[in-house]
């Protein structure tokens, strides 16, 4: 009973402060050659989490050779000048560890998880494929037929993948972001040695990169393990600003259907243009943070599950999602599924009148007071995995935010008001900047069945290897 109590009360002082304590103390500094380093220290355990992140991702491709960040992540799992194909991942296995990468469009990151005196080991691994990837014909081969595959099973098998990125490529009409991560198809058939390289060459240095450790470690030990491995790298001294084309005034809304025989639940998505959480500017997206949650984070509770689903019954599931951390501007999106027997035509016009009964009657400031506090208590538990941690700050780095940003956000969403959040509404709901997409099966009845809402938003998919 006494060590509930005392959980209990330090969750209670850590919600109830200004700002949510982080159980690592957060260190940083920069090596010579401009690579920033982040050490989440946290003694609990004898184990670290060790992450190089890289300011590069599907958005920032050349045009016409799409997926090639992500085939450029599976390639770095293969020969070096010191390591044969597959070797990495076989010592972090031998030492008691595990590892993997993953790409979205604003970042690719690679991370081991394992013993905190192994962190030698895997940092010298790791910092060898920074540099001395091999690209043999062989292996760039085999490896496109996989990430092929990998379409074939998560994209072209899937009515739901092939919506969204069907829906994604409407959403921004000139944005890389409308671009798939994995890539388009023809464009995958076609990656080349030369394409990896030039990438590789392009992004893969040093100034590029941010280097974050968590777990059992002191900033002193990682900065002689950095400079040791990852010092003598030397900058890319041609590394050119990250600039992107960006979106025209969108004017008119996009509608489309895609009908699929395999679909067993027809639904209705609709996504808006949304701004992200910008560095020293993150009141705005705070507020939509909270409106996500309003409209449809709880089927029992939200606005969308308590009009749709409990009381109208047209809808099995309901909800709403926003993507706020992104380099460039994202969506907030809206989604129901109709009960059996209720038309797509019918569902989207009871959510229609949902969202405008809500414009109308506002937010229930006890609601909006729950919701900050189950936010802020997710936030104080996530602290407590050290690889949500070390995502945490990776994913806002790489996205344009500042240490102090990442830090001020749990500050910054208990500050947003009623007023605050419906203001975000009146502007984010413009159906000129939006998607508005059916799935469906041809001369379908939709079946009732328990479903999850999709990941719609382009900058939190991500494709891991």
């Amino acid at each position: 009973m006494a060590r509930w109590t005392a959980a209990l009360t330090a969750l209670f002082l850590a919600l109830a402060g200004p700002r949510v304590a982080a159980a690592a103390e957060v260190s940083t500094f920069t090596l010579g050659n401009g690579m920033e380093v982040v050490v989440l220290e946290d003694h609990r355990a004898p184990v670290v989490v060790h992450m190089v992140w890289y300011r590069a991702g599907a958005a920032d491709e050349t045009p016409g050779s799409s997926g090639i960040a992500h085939f450029l992540e599976h390639l770095l799992f293969k020969s070096t000048d010191t390591l044969a194909s597959g070797e990495l991942s076989r010592v972090v296995a031998a030492n008691g560890g595990s590892d993997n990468a993953f790409t979205s469009h604003d970042y690719t990151a690679y991370f081991q998880r394992i013993a905190a005196d192994r962190l030698d080991l895997v940092m010298g691994m790791e910092a060898d494929r920074m540099r001395n990837i091999r690209f043999l014909p062989d292996e760039v081969d085999t490896e496109r037929q996989v990430i092929i595959e990998e379409r074939n099973q998560r994209t072209d098998s899937d009515p739901g993948a092939i919506l969204a990125e069907q829906r994604n490529a409407a959403q921004y009409m000139n944005h890389p972001y409308g671009t798939p991560i994995i890539g388009w198809r023809h464009e995958m058939e076609n990656l080349s040695i030369a394409d990896a390289r030039a990438f590789y060459d392009r992004f893969y240095w040093p100034n590029n990169a941010i280097l974050i450790v968590a777990g059992d470690v002191t900033p002193d030990e990682v900065r002689r393990l950095a400079e040791k491995h990852y010092g003598a790298i030397p900058a890319n001294p041609d590394l050119a600003p990250r600039v992107r084309v960006q979106e025209p005034p969108q004017l008119a809304e996009r509608r489309l259907t895609y009908e699929d025989p395999r679909v067993a639940q027809p639904y209705v998505l609709r996504t808006y243009l949304a701004p992200e959480r910008d560095a020293g500017a993150q009141e705005d997206a705070a507020a939509l943070t909270l409106l996500a949650e309003i409209l449809g984070g709880s089927n029992a509770t939200s606005v969308l599950g308590r009009k749709l689903q409990f009381e109208t019954q047209t809808a099995v599931y309901s909800g709403a999602f926003y993507g706020d951390v992104s380099l460039d501007d994202t969506t907030f999106g809206l989604i129901v599924v109709p009960s059996e027997g209720v038309t797509l035509d019918a569902a989207e016009a009871a959510l229609d009148q949902a969202v405008a009964e809500f414009m109308a009657e506002g937010v229930d400031p006890d609601q909006l007071e729950r919701i900050k506090m189950q936010i802020r208590a997710a936030m104080v538990y996530g602290d407590d995995d050290l690889s949500s941690l070390a995502r945490r700050y990776g994913m806002g780095l790489t996205s344009g935010l500042t240490i102090e940003d990442i830090e001020a956000w749990p500050g910054i969403l208990k500050a947003v008001t009623p007023e605050d959040i419906m203001a975000a509404a009146e502007r984010i709901f413009d159906r000129r900047n939006a998607v508005t997409a059916w799935l469906t099966a041809p001369e379908a009845t939709p079946i009732e069945a328990s479903v999850e809402a999709p990941a719609e938003n382009p900058a939190e998919t991500e494709v891991i290897q």
